[in-house]
């Protein structure tokens, strides 16, 4: 059979692939790697979905490395997997059917930086905490924080978001315009720099949560922001989710500009206690951040400690002092980490879901009863200025039963957020994680659209293969 002759869903063929890298071998020389080490380096995930390694591995360096590897696996129809920091919690970077995985993150430069116009330009593989190191000197900051240290390029890619989304919006409201490197090798700009356009349809956003299905950035253009004359971080604790929930919806309703709001059950403090050395009421808590000048930021403050006042909190406490905010945040950021440190050895099922602001308590509420019904240990965090909240489920992951149990529940937290006019993911993404509750949510119409989409600019279905879009 021809190496052209077979689409991509199985494994590529052996001469084909073999072919594939001998080329790639005489293109790139030692930065082609084919070690089971480098490759399950490249296939591992975060969470309790199983790895599933690349043929071989690809360092790139620059937007010709990237056409080189794509214009060879195009003509053997090998599929290709672009990887930046390996953050993903849905199997982003996993190669179902082996392929050529295309690491990113020597593709690290700041190309641009245009501080009168507030954006930047950047390789793929720039990460979020490497850009606000170059920019902090010139007083502008990006505020997209999904706590992992993730590359821009694979935030775009998930439509990522993170704890200050609620004043500073997701990735979707802060990628300008990208280059994509498409199926034939050819590069395709999305849009300029200007803030606004109608130029044509929004190829940006097409591409902005693609998951490296449709394509892989080699470039992104992105918003920035001056940094704030004052930062205030605070904390209050609540006697039930249900009131740290309810203010919550209050100062959203208010028009509070609260630049962080983010819940923790009981489960998740205690967690946090342990792991970070801290002493926080072991009660639902919520952590908040306020941005702006003096006397604004004394206002929010105020404001928010009077709705909290109302809703059952308990002593609101703020801060300005940078080390202060540092450890508190940093305890929030490491909240994975403080969850897995409660079973040694266990893994994770992390799942999140997002809900209209309105139905949030409510969310909460019938999640934690149904945790406890169930008997399973799952804290709880959210980005609750939005709506949206996080389970991580503690699991045995070799035990098929645990596994079982801990995917019931994803799908009974599934249904009730997508009951309530929400999603089964605000912001973690589909991956191979959460195809499955596609349809339901968006319905046939909108998987045809998508398969439409996927087949017109990779009609050899050769870009991260089995991913969002679920198999006929």
């Amino acid at each position: 059979m021809n190496a052209g002759s077979a689409d991509v869903g199985t494994r590529p063929e052996p001469q084909a692939l073999a072919r594939a890298i001998e080329k790639l071998s005489a293109r790139f020389g030692e930065r082609l790697l084919t070690s089971m080490a480098v490759r399950d380096q490249h296939a591992h995930t975060t969470t309790w979905l199983q790895p599933q390694r690349p043929d071989a591995v690809v360092l790139a360096a620059q937007t010709a490395d990237i056409q080189s590897v794509v214009r060879i696996c195009s003509e053997y129809r090998i599929p290709v997997i672009a990887f930046g920091a390996g953050t993903s919690l849905e199997g982003q970077v996993n190669a179902p059917y082996g392929g050529i995985c295309i690491d990113l993150r020597d593709m690290n430069r700041v190309l641009e930086v245009h501080a009168d116009d507030l954006d930047c330009v950047v390789q793929p593989g720039v990460t979020r905490k490497q850009l606000n190191e170059y920019l902090r000197d010139q007083g502008l900051f990006f505020p997209i924080d999904p706590g992992a240290d993730a590359s821009l390029a694979g935030m775009a890619s998930t439509r990522a978001s993170g704890t200050n989304a609620v004043r500073y919006g997701t990735m979707r409201d802060n990628v300008l315009a990208l280059k994509v490197v498409r199926g034939d090798g050819e590069i395709i700009t999305t849009a300029t720099r200007a803030k606004k356009s109608s130029a044509g349809y929004d190829l940006t956003r097409l591409f902005v949560g693609a998951e490296g299905t449709l394509g892989i950035i080699s470039e992104l253009t992105i918003k920035l922001h001056g940094i704030p004359e004052m930062i205030a971080a605070a904390s209050c604790s609540f006697a039930t989710v249900r009131g740290a929930c309810e203010a919550t919806i209050l100062a959203m309703q208010a028009g509070i500009s609260v630049a962080r709001i983010e819940l923790l059950n009981a489960a998740q403090v205690r967690a946090c206690n342990a792991y970070s050395k801290l002493s926080l009421p072991e009660t639902p808590l919520l952590l908040l951040e306020f941005h702006g000048s003096e006397i604004e930021v004394a206002e929010q403050t105020r404001k928010f400690g009077e709705i909290a006042s109302e809703c059952g909190g308990g002593s609101f406490e703020w801060t300005t002092r940078p080390e202060d905010r540092t450890r508190l945040w940093q305890a929030r950021h490491d909240g994975y980490w403080a969850v897995k440190n409660l079973r040694h050895g266990a893994g994770i099922v992390a799942t999140d879901v997002c809900v209209p602001i309105s139905r949030l308590a409510e969310c909460v509420v019938e999640t934690e009863q149904d945790l406890e019904a169930s008997g399973m240990l799952s804290p709880i965090v959210g980005h609750v200025g939005d709506g949206n909240f996080h389970c991580a489920l503690l699991c045995d992951v070799a035990d098929a039963g645990e596994i079982a149990r801990a995917e019931d529940f994803q799908r009974r937290l599934v249904e009730r957020a997508q009951a309530m006019g929400g999603t089964c993911t605000g912001e973690h993404g589909i991956g191979q994680g959460k195809q499955k509750y596609l349809r339901a949510e968006l319905g046939i119409e909108a998987i045809d659209a998508m398969r439409a989409l996927k087949s017109a600019l990779d009609p050899q279905n050769i870009f991260n293969p089995g991913k969002i879009v679920p198999g006929h």
